[in-house]
């Protein structure tokens, strides 16, 4: 078995699997983080000065998670294409 075999292309082997399962669940759950820390911020606890805190460190968190997350996936994605190994 080759490693083209075994790493496989598009849907299939380790690379399908890390782009159709591991990567939008990592990303939703940098979003559900930002999210989170919205509701934080603006609606559950919004008079309470530590609530606001952790809310404002759960948005910068969450924003920068979302960016590394789409910096590294382009990244990797422009990689995977110059080898030749995902279309």
């Amino acid at each position: 078995m080759t490693f083209a075999q075994f790493v496989g292309s598009g849907t299939t082997g380790i690379i399908g699997a890390l782009n159709t399962i591991v990567v939008p669940l990592i990303f939703a759950l940098a979003f559900a983080s930002f999210i989170w820390g919205v509701a934080n911020y603006f609606f559950l606890h919004g008079g309470e000065d530590k609530s606001r805190e952790e809310g404002k460190q759960f948005i910068l968190w969450g924003i920068l998670g979302m960016v590394v997350l789409f910096s590294v996936w382009g990244l990797v994605n422009m990689l995977l294409s110059t080898l030749g190994i995902a279309p």
